[in-house]
Parts: C-alpha cells; sequence; structure tokens
C-alpha cells in the first residue's frame, strides 16, 4: 500500500451557520490541497466532511496518516465509538440516534478500503498544515456566503 499523509479541518461561522472545509494530501513530494463549503451546516459536519472528501481523492486504496484537531472524528475512531454504534444499530450509549449517521456510515465504508491511523492535533497552534486546512477551510465559507 502507498502511504499518503492528509490533514483536515473544517470550520463554521455560527454552528449551525455557513461552513467550509479543507484538507492537504500529501503523497511523496506531490501535495493537493482540497476544500469546499455548504450554505448551512455544523462545524462537527464539515469536520467529517474534509476526511471524506480526501479519502474520496484517493485513486488507489493507501495507508493513511490523517491529522485532524476534531476530537470528535480523532476519537470516534480511536475511542472505538463508531463500533459501539454500529453494534447498538446507530444509537448513542444513552440510546439516542447517532448524529450524522449518513456521515458516519460513509467515512466507516472508506476505512474498509484504507488503511487509516487517526492523529489528534492541536487546533491554532505552530502546525503549519493544519493552519494551512484551517485556513482553506474559512476561505470555503466565504464561497458560500
Amino acid at each position: 500500500m502507498k502511504k499518503v499523509t492528509i490533514y483536515t479541518d473544517g470550520a463554521c461561522s455560527g454552528n449551525p451557520g455557513p461552513g467550509g472545509w479543507g484538507s492537504i494530501l500529501m503523497y511523496n513530494d506531490n501535495k493537493k490541497e482540497l476544500s469546499g463549503g455548504s450554505k448551512n451546516t455544523t462545524n462537527n459536519i464539515m469536520e467529517i466532511t474534509a476526511v471524506l472528501e480526501a479519502l474520496k481523492a484517493l485513486k488507489f486504496p493507501s495507508e493513511v496518516d490523517l491529522y485532524s484537531d476534531s476530537a470528535y472524528v480523532v476519537n470516534c475512531f480511536n475511542q472505538g465509538w463508531i463500533y459501539n454504534w454500529l453494534k447498538k444499530g446507530w444509537k448513542t450509549a444513552n440510546g439516542e440516534p447517532v448524529k450524522n449517521k449518513e456521515l458516519w456510515e460513509e467515512l466507516y465504508a472508506l476505512t474498509k478500503i484504507h488503511k487509516v491511523t487517526f492523529h489528534k492535533v492541536k487546533g491554532h497552534a505552530d502546525n503549519e498544515f493544519n493552519n494551512r486546512c484551517d485556513e482553506l477551510a474559512r476561505n470555503a465559507i466565504n464561497t458560500v456566503l
């Protein structure tokens, strides 16, 4: 499998409100930036969308190191939330329906194609790629206003 590094970020102006997402895919010396937005969304939807769009952009099954400042996204896999949701028929620990189920289902399917390791990074800190993803996401908000 080819090794790919991905950074992602999502942003919202109001929550809900107009939102944007940004991703950077890196393979060897190649770097590709992706971004997009939505007029009425949430920060969590934009965080998941950034990951989804990045993984969908891969042209071959890959070993992915994925970096996100979203505890929601990273903990879903690293703390096993998604596996519990699957076992419980997409219900949370307290029996509520899982929010953003369709996005999580799509992301889970992509993790069956790609070997994804999720890494949490501190947002708005000194990580140049996370900061660039934040810039891409914020710029994407302006395209939907």
